[in-house]
């Protein structure tokens, strides 16, 4: 279930049906501003709402104060061990503090946070992660490490209400997606607080990826979630911004750039489509409309597998044909497929998101397009209309009576 409270992150809305936030953490020592500062712009430029930074020593507190205040997006410190840290950290400026309160030194510190926090009016982070629950919580970890990972939760989250603190969002991660899923939907009916979802040590670029959309994916789709960050071995921290917003544009949750349909190839494949594709993503990145674009390998599934695209291209070996919206355009050679396409989204961009079409050049496209088309291929525009004549043959079954309707 959605979370009920909200919270405000440096004026990035969180939880209470606000729009699922995009975060990740800087790979650098924070106390090198330049280098920190470098990553920060670049994460914010792939669309980033939030970023954090790891706060372990008194230099990166000095290097906060001038982040906060240079950073284009709000900013986390990330605090474990310290409870001075965490204390520095905000009255440094910082727009939301992470603390696991497992292990940042017992309840009374927890406690001095909490009170700093409200005093400021700054979100803090509370997080459980399988790798540092509390000691009591150890034995159940291994009989049952769902229920301790929500136990554990929901033991900070009390903990946080004793101290009248609600300004708070909720993680609960795990290097298990399938227990990430688990307590994060039971957690999801006990809490009603923003939660803060991901997959922890995710992986490597690849694997880590798809970990991370299988287990955030699930949840966003259940309706659980607020704000997710992938974990990713990569010292490139744009990567990690770049597959979050893979997940929600996927599920529809947000929209941001354009969205590529590319066909998985087969034997009928005749041109280099993975040159193709690689070089239209590369280039769309230019793009920031949520148009779709649709690259299909060859006329046998053609337009019917995309009509909906706002552009695409379908190929075959010397010649392919660009279409719009379930029209063909035109028709061109192989090796300009890539060009033309991004003459016409140009060309459309440029005459206020309208289509122009060249009726002589679009009836040739359409005369190849029947030329090189499968007569056998169940294309959806073929089962329609072969639906359409059975239902024409089809004899009612009053056919040749006559019925008359007395009042009774």
């Amino acid at each position: 279930m959605a979370s009920q409270r909200q919270i405000n992150v440096g004026g990035v809305p969180i939880g209470g049906g606000a729009p699922v936030a995009v975060q990740t953490m800087t790979k650098t020592e924070t106390a090198d501003l330049r280098a920190t500062m470098d990553q920060i712009k670049r994460v914010a430029e792939a669309g980033a709402d939030i970023v954090r930074v790891a706060v372990p020593r008194d230099q990166d507190v000095e290097a906060l104060k001038e982040i906060v205040q240079a950073s284009p997006i709000p900013v986390i410190a990330d605090i474990h061990f310290n409870y001075t840290l965490a204390l520095k950290a905000l009255d440094a400026g910082a727009h939301c503090v992470r603390l696991n309160p497992g292990n940042i030194g017992g309840p009374d510190k927890v406690a001095l946070v909490a009170n700093r926090a409200n005093e400021l009016g700054t979100p803090l982070r509370i997080g459980v992660n399988s790798g540092s629950l509390p000691k009591h919580l150890r034995e159940l970890e291994f009989e049952n490490p769902v229920e301790a990972l929500v136990t554990a939760a929901v033991e900070f989250v009390e903990l946080m209400e004793r101290l009248d603190f609600t300004n708070f969002k909720v993680s609960m991660k795990s290097t298990s997606v399938p227990n990430t899923i688990a307590s994060n939907r039971l957690l999801s009916e006990r809490i009603p607080y923003p939660l803060h979802l991901g997959i922890t040590e995710a992986g490597t670029k690849w694997s880590g990826s798809l970990k991370s959309a299988v287990g955030l994916g699930t949840l966003l789709a259940d309706g659980i979630g607020d704000t997710i960050r992938i974990s990713l071995s990569t010292f490139h921290a744009e990567e990690e911004v770049k597959v979050g917003w893979e997940i929600l544009k996927a599920l529809k949750l947000r929209e941001r750039g354009p969205v590529l349909i590319a066909c998985p190839t087969c034997g009928r494949l005749q041109f280099d489509m993975d040159t193709v594709v690689a070089e239209i993503e590369r280039r769309l990145e230019a793009y920031e409309d949520p148009i779709e674009v649709s690259v299909l390998g060859c006329a046998v599934n053609g337009i019917g597998e995309a009509r909906h695209a706002d552009f695409g291209i379908t190929g075959a070996k010397d010649t392919g044909m660009i279409y719009s919206r379930g029209e063909p355009l035109k028709k061109v050679p192989t090796e300009r497929l890539v060009d033309e396409l991004f003459a016409e989204i140009d060309r459309y961009y440029k005459a206020g998101k309208r289509v122009v079409r060249d009726e002589s050049r679009a009836a040739e496209a359409r005369s190849w397009l029947a030329e090189n088309e499968d007569a056998s291929a169940m294309t959806p525009e073929r089962m329609a209309a072969m639906e359409a004549a059975a239902a024409d043959k089809e004899a009612s079954p009053v056919a040749g009576r006559r019925f008359t309707r007395t009042r009774t």
